[in-house]
């Protein structure tokens, strides 16, 4: 089991991404068409008019002042943009080269971003992202263009070999930042990442972001994030490079691991809702084309 994506793989995923387009043309009742263009055009929009609801309108686009006023109901009608910015945000530190299911998280989490791009590309859509975490590399920012030459180099660098030690610092708030920066206003951000760290000192961040573009968090699972499995004793080393011995055979600390975890989910989840960020979790074990396609149908399909 590889470390990185075969760049042919990625590659051939935008056949994927093509048939979920179309397969999903079936699954949402709205004003557009395909699951993916629910995501991808739901805020990148103008407004146009008001009209009279009609059989099949979006709901989420009731015009709740008119509809008071006359007793009908009426509905705000929008003009699609014909392009927007997508950007893909992928942590590629040392702690997504784990995996005890499936695959590592690497590889889930360049699948995930070759499957969004090259679903973006195909709306026509500039496509980008950046990548963070390698404490040997700088962060390699790719900025966002219409003829797929960034999404390429993206899904190249995803496929090459990244550090192997823990970066001295969590840069997750620093690259959403330079992704605020270097992306217009209005984009779309997904970002696919180890979520299983501290997440209350990026709500300042992620709030900022927010006021300015549309963003989707997508946290890479492995099975082992929640639950340890029973293998005797095992040595464990931190982010500061102390090594730390554990009996996974003991369950109250299995029972302790697990509470930790649900505990720093649980407050994602809370800041996801509280900032309006739609929460997508991606597992290792999970087949992806399946796991973005119902993650994307909970949180962008007919409500």
């Amino acid at each position: 089991m590889s470390l990185f994506p075969n760049i042919d793989d990625l590659l051939e995923l935008r056949h994927s991404a093509h048939a979920l387009g179309l397969a999903s043309h079936h699954l949402v009742n709205s004003s557009f068409s395909g699951l993916y263009a629910s995501v991808f055009r739901g805020t990148g929009l103008d407004f146009e008019e008001v009209r009279e609801y009609r059989e099949g309108d979006d709901i989420r686009n009731m015009e709740w002042n008119v509809t008071a006023r006359t007793n009908v109901p009426h509905m705000k009608i929008f003009r699609e943009e014909r392009e927007r910015s997508v950007v893909l945000c992928i942590d590629r530190g040392p702690h997504m080269s784990f995996g005890t299911r499936g695959t590592f998280k690497s590889v889930q989490a360049a699948k995930a971003a070759a499957l969004l791009g090259w679903a973006a590309s195909r709306l026509n859509d500039r496509v980008g992202g950046l990548l963070f975490g390698d404490c040997e590399l700088e962060m390699q920012y790719f900025r966002p263009t219409k003829d797929r030459r960034a999404l390429w180099r993206l899904l190249h660098a995803l496929t090459q070999e990244g550090a192997t030690h823990q970066p001295r610092k969590d840069c997750l708030s620093e690259a959403l930042q330079r992704v605020d920066r270097g992306t217009t206003t209005g984009s779309l951000i997904f970002v696919i990442a180890d979520m299983n760290r501290e997440i209350l000192e990026l709500k300042q961040t992620l709030g900022r972001l927010c006021q300015r573009h549309t963003l989707v968090l997508l946290p890479v699972d492995d099975p082992a994030d929640r639950g340890l499995p029973e293998m005797g004793r095992v040595t464990f080393v931190g982010p500061d490079g102390s090594a730390m011995e554990i009996d996974t055979g003991d369950h109250q600390a299995r029972e302790r691991y697990n509470e930790a975890w649900q505990k720093r989910r649980r407050l994602l989840q809370h800041l996801s809702n509280a900032l309006g960020i739609p929460l997508m979790p991606i597992a290792t074990n999970e087949e992806i084309h399946l796991a973005l396609s119902h993650g994307l149908m909970k949180h962008f399909g007919r409500r």
